[in-house]
């Protein structure tokens, strides 16, 4: 595909988004083009996010965290995501480098932006995967963690804070990347997955 140039990728952006994530440039430029098509304008709106959101989880309601993903990777906070935005946040959801992802996911629990996370915030994010996860799914989580109160007690005694204490961008990454379960903890685990692990736990 000698000219795989899509219309309006300018090659400064194609070049920033092939050294920034795994997409090649064939990739970038047919995402770009599907991108066009459902968003002519060249921008997703919040409502637009939420229905492809909507779409991957036919038996839950993944709005709230939905609308939380989107606040995370609109940077400038103009509402919509642009190409690169929407790029970067398909790219780290799916396999960005750990690093990227905890900085990412400090970005999702920091609800209020002021670069620190509260347990209130941790509870609301908790929550939001939890109506991801259907009734029946829920039933099989264990039982210290088996509703967002008891998952919010459980990630906050883990950095040993007091009720009203914060977390930092540092410590929040320093221990979640000494803590497999609490990695598994802070994130939307695809039900059939939880599924799995126990499986093999019964074996």
């Amino acid at each position: 595909m000698g000219n795989s140039k899509s219309r309006g990728l300018s090659r400064d952006l194609l070049d920033d988004l092939k050294r920034n994530t795994k997409y090649s440039e064939e990739e970038l430029c047919a995402w770009h083009n599907t991108f066009l098509k459902e968003c002519p304008s060249g921008r997703i709106s919040k409502e637009q996010f939420e229905s492809i959101y909507a779409s991957f989880f036919p038996d839950a309601d993944p709005k709230a965290y939905a609308q939380h993903v989107f606040r995370s990777f609109d940077s400038n906070s103009d509402g919509t995501l642009d190409f690169k935005e929407y790029i970067v946040a398909l790219h780290l959801t799916s396999s960005g480098k750990t690093m990227q992802k905890l900085e990412w996911a400090f970005a999702l629990y920091d609800v209020d932006r002021n670069g620190t996370i509260s347990k209130n915030e941790i509870q609301e994010i908790v929550k939001s995967i939890f109506n991801m996860i259907s009734k029946e799914d829920q039933k099989y989580l264990p039982d210290d963690e088996n509703t967002p109160e008891k998952r919010t007690e459980k990630i906050w005694d883990f950095f040993g804070k007091k009720e009203n204490d914060k977390i930092t961008e540092g410590e929040f990454i320093q221990g979640v990347m000494g803590n497999k379960d609490i990695l598994r903890l802070i994130q939307f685990d695809k039900p059939q997955k939880v599924q799995e692990r126990l499986k093999e736990k019964k074996q």
